[in-house]
């Protein structure tokens, strides 16, 4: 608060305090106070008890004050008085006159010479008065001090302490000390009192006009400062209800701007808010309304501006702003031109007002070829919705243009016919004659009721050449001001008598005052608007609901509940046995490959001639492995050692968690991040991130514990046997596999008929019975080139099917009973390994990966699903699901209407006071003043 409100306001209840009790004529107080209770010791205090100071009054409202006043037209009345007044009464009301006065330090001998007027009859009954009334003179001194050492320990401005300092020193310096009394002034009568009146105004440092005048300004300064107050809070009452939205009847008054393309509106917005930043260009640039709030920040040293739909944060470069709301308005395509969707943009600075404003796009007289023809008709429309009422109207009109010509003045007429919430802005009034322009802002052809303020909101330019963004951040305020005082001030017709609203301060107090009493006006209206909608909106939460509570935070914390414990079930299922299974169906594969490449057919890719084998596969029940058919040994050994060193640790720790990771998947499936694709995406990366560094380590330290196996292998007869059965069960599936696939291919080929008519001319080709030139690109033998491509496939599973047949009689033979025949069944031998390396495996890969997953996944969720979340993502998130968004919304709603109903309510409370106080204020001054009889 300033200074001067400060000064202001303790002096006016200082002067409050003086002024409260001798309002009322002693003769008139209430019944249950004795007719003599002024002249008791307690009865000043109960007086005091019973009637409560002003709000807002500090420790000095009890100081004996007396108001400036002139007594020369009180003593006359105090004659004729006697005459009907009792003696006792009439002395005890001039002892506590003459009290007063003695305060001012000039009084005593004054009421001596009037009693010496009236000592006939009433002489011996005033003494006995002044008798009595030395005590309560004695009561108040005591009081009077007790209360000055009160006032010491007060913090109070330097003209207070003068004030007080002054009076002390004329207290002391009179007679009630036991030093000399001064002599009075050679004043009778009437003259005398007059005199004494101006020494009792002295007193407290102030006569009575300065007094009137002081009192004056300190009230205008505290009811603009009260009137911002109310501004500021009203806009941000306006904020949340933009924020409830849904109905056109939850709003507060705004001022729309309207006018014509090159009228000035863009000039006038950024006067008031002493920046460039608006869009501006050769071609229509505003396409969207922007709602603009400004707030004032007294205590902010810097300037910014925010633009809450887009999450930009604080914009402290006003061309940045420029550029932002271009680009927004240019966003508009170009066969539309114009949209009712809104730019939100708060601006804050101590250097603006509180103000609430919606520029629109300008009026169009003529559309251009570019332009769609319907454009002129959409702007109207678009301005029309905006200016209807309660929203107040700155038509903006500029000067060089006759009022009846104004497209901003038709337009407001029709939604404003009698001009009552309407104010003209005439814009250059720099570009005409003074008289031309004085007429204009006190024309009555077209008076509004708010009437005109005229303006010269153009900045001289700093540069040759125009440019969409040239003066950055400069404020340019002072220079506008400057402008329009030299303009203003050098014509007689704008004078201070001339009574005309000019310049843009003047323009900002006006919007401030009439969008502080149309906002006043709509509170009653919008409160029971608001009523109406929070009673739906509860009955909503009750019905729909069941008054179940719910908030973005505690949706995301039972959703995480719900996962962690989902995921907890999942590790208890997914243990060892588990595991081994998985890399055991794995190495299985891979046993099958080596078999494929070492032992069965392979594909081929032609059709010439193979070469003949020198050991089919065939041959092997009867080989001898160890004499001249060692190549068998070499084929084992060197599969063993191929299967050993494939490298077993990085594949059975990909295999684990490629696994864990689909669980995972899954789990999220079912869960109610299901619907949450932020969630899901946090979700993925934790458990890929964790994966990944567990493997990279866990693969290394897992192909150390398996190195052993890659020199030698010990296979008991109880493994054998148990092998011997799983590559039977291994084989089987294999051979399933491979006849499927022949019987799709024959599908395809179209039928069995076909597929062998093909295969027998592949045979035939393959023997040498057929030559065939080209390898058959461009088809032979009737077949064309796919099909015989088709066909070799065939054959190829044809001859693999006959070898898994053959391997399976051989498996379970009883020359594969033994272990001593594994190089005659490299299958079972093969499936041997490949068990004690998944035994290995899945016993390290339970101990580190496994555990150390568990332990870390749960709490990697907490920490990017809780703690790292902004409230931001947390509502976010909870908005995603479309049932919670709208749950949210419903309560959301009946929260912020609670909330908004609760500070209208305080609102009109304030406003019902300040109407009460100026009605108190009027009826003061109604009066003439207050008197004693």
């Amino acid at each position: 608060m300033s200074g001067r409100l400060i000064s202001a306001r303790v002096a006016t209840y200082a002067r409050r305090a003086a002024n409260a009790t001798p309002r009322r004529p002693y003769s008139v107080l209430p019944n249950h106070i004795p007719a003599g209770g002024l002249l008791r010791s307690d009865a000043g205090l109960r007086l005091i008890k019973r009637r409560p100071w002003p709000l807002g009054s500090y420790a000095l409202h009890n100081v004996v004050a007396v108001r400036g006043m002139s007594f020369a037209r009180v003593i006359p009345k105090l004659v004729t008085k006697f005459a009907t007044v009792g003696a006792a009464a009439g002395g005890a009301v001039l002892a506590g006159a003459t009290y007063i006065q003695y305060q001012a330090g000039q009084a005593g001998g004054y009421i001596l010479d009037v009693f010496h007027k009236t000592k006939d009859g009433v002489s011996g009954i005033a003494g006995e008065a002044f008798g009595q009334a030395n005590s309560v003179f004695s009561q108040i001194t005591k009081g009077w001090e007790e209360t000055k050492k009160d006032i010491e320990k007060v913090e109070y401005p330097e003209w207070l302490q003068r004030l007080i300092t002054r009076d002390a020193s004329s207290g002391s310096s009179g007679g009630r000390n036991g030093g000399p009394e001064p002599d009075p002034p050679k004043q009778s009568g009437g003259a005398g009192m007059a005199a004494a009146g101006a020494t009792t105004g002295a007193a407290f440092g102030y006569g009575s006009e300065e007094t009137e005048q002081e009192k004056d300004e300190g009230e205008k300064i505290a009811r603009d400062e009260q009137m911002m107050m109310l501004t500021k809070k009203m806009i941000e009452i306006r904020s949340l209800l933009q924020t409830v939205g849904q109905s056109d009847s939850l709003t507060l008054p705004s001022i729309v701007v309207i006018g014509s393309q090159s009228s000035g509106k863009s000039s006038v917005l950024e006067a008031i808010v002493g920046h460039e930043f608006l869009p501006k260009g050769s071609n229509m640039v505003t396409r969207r309304p922007i709602e603009l709030t400004l707030v004032n920040t007294p205590e902010a040293h810097a300037e910014y501006g925010e633009f809450p739909a887009l999450g930009l944060g604080k914009i402290t470069d006003f061309t940045q702003i420029q550029r932002t709301l271009t680009d927004l308005n240019l966003a508009v395509p170009a066969k539309e031109c114009v949209t009712d969707d809104p730019i939100q943009l708060r601006i804050y600075s101590p250097n603006v007002p509180d103000l609430s404003l919606i520029d629109l796009p300008g009026y169009i007289q003529v559309t251009g070829r570019d332009q769609p023809p319907e454009l002129k008709q959409k702007i109207a429309e678009l301005c029309e919705k905006y200016i209807r009422p309660p929203n107040v109207i700155l038509a903006i009109s500029a000067a060089d243009v006759d009022l009846a010509n104004s497209t901003a003045l038709r337009a407001s007429r029709k939604v404003d016919p009698r001009g009552e919430r309407t104010i003209g802005v005439i814009t250059k009034m720099d570009l005409i004659d003074p008289e031309r322009g004085a007429s204009l802002l006190s024309d009555k052809k077209y008076a509004l009721r708010l009437g005109y303020v005229g303006v010269v909101c153009r900045v001289p330019s700093t540069s040759s050449g125009p440019k969409l963004f040239s003066r950055g951040n400069n404020n340019i305020t002072t220079a506008i001001a400057k402008n329009e005082n030299a303009y203003f001030s050098a014509h007689a017709e704008f004078g201070p008598d001339s009574h005309l609203n000019v310049g843009t301060k003047n323009l900002r107090k006006t919007l401030m005052h009439v969008l502080e009493q149309t906002m006043a006006g709509s509170l009653k209206t919008t409160s029971e608007a608001i009523q109406r909608e929070l009673a739906e909106a509860t009955y909503e939460y009750k019905v729909q609901y069941n008054e179940r509570p719910i908030s973005a935070e505690s949706y995301l914390a039972e959703s995480l509940d719900g996962f962690k414990h989902s995921f907890r079930g999942f590790s208890e299922q997914f243990g060892r046995q588990q595991v081994r299974e998985l890399l055991k169906h794995e190495l299985d594969q891979q046993v099958l490959n080596l078999l494929a490449q070492r032992y069965w057919n392979r594909p081929f890719d032609d059709l010439t001639v193979p070469l003949p084998e020198t050991d089919p596969l065939s041959a092997l029940p009867k080989a001898d492995p160890e004499g001249e058919n060692a190549i068998w040994q070499i084929k084992l050994d060197s599969s063993s050692a191929a299967l050993t060193k494939l490298g077993v640790g990085r594949i059975a720790t990909s295999v684990v968690a490629n696994a864990l990771q689909a669980h995972i998947d899954r789990l999220i499936s079912t869960s109610r991040f299901s619907a949450h694709p932020f969630a899901r995406q946090a979700i993925t990366e934790a458990s890929t991130t964790i994966l990944k560094d567990l493997s990279y380590d866990i693969s290394d330290e897992l192909e150390i514990c398996i190195k052993p196996y890659k020199y030698r292998i010990e296979v008991e007869e109880h493994e054998w046997a148990k092998r011997r059965e799983n590559v039977s069960t291994t084989l089987r599936e294999e051979l399933k596999v491979a006849e499927a696939a022949a019987k799709k291919l024959e599908e395809q080929m179209g039928g069995r008929k076909k597929v062998r008519d093909v295969m027998g001319f592949i045979d035939r080709v393959r023997e040498g019975k057929v030559v065939l030139e080209g390898d058959g690109i461009g088809g032979a033998g009737g077949f064309s080139s796919a099909l015989l491509e088709k066909g070799r496939e065939a054959v190829f599973l044809r001859d693999r099917v006959d070898i898994l047949k053959m391997r399976l009689l051989a498996v379970k033979s009883k020359q594969c009973a033994t272990r001593k025949n594994k190089y005659h069944c490299p299958e079972v031998f093969l499936d041997a390994v490949a068990d004690k390396l998944t035994t290995t495996a899945d016993l390290f890969l339970d101990a580190e990966l496994l555990s150390k997953f568990y332990y870390i996944f749960p709490r990697e969720l907490d920490a990017r699903l809780g703690r790292s979340l902004s409230q931001t993502e947390v509502e976010r998130f909870a908005r995603e699901d479309p049932k919670i968004r709208r749950h949210l919304d419903v309560v959301r709603r009946k929260e912020l209407l609670e909330h908004v109903l609760k500070e209208m309510q305080s609102l009109r409370q304030l406003e019902q006071r300040e109407k009460r106080y100026g009605g108190r204020k009027e009826e003061k001054k109604g009066k003439g003043g207050w008197s004693l009889f």
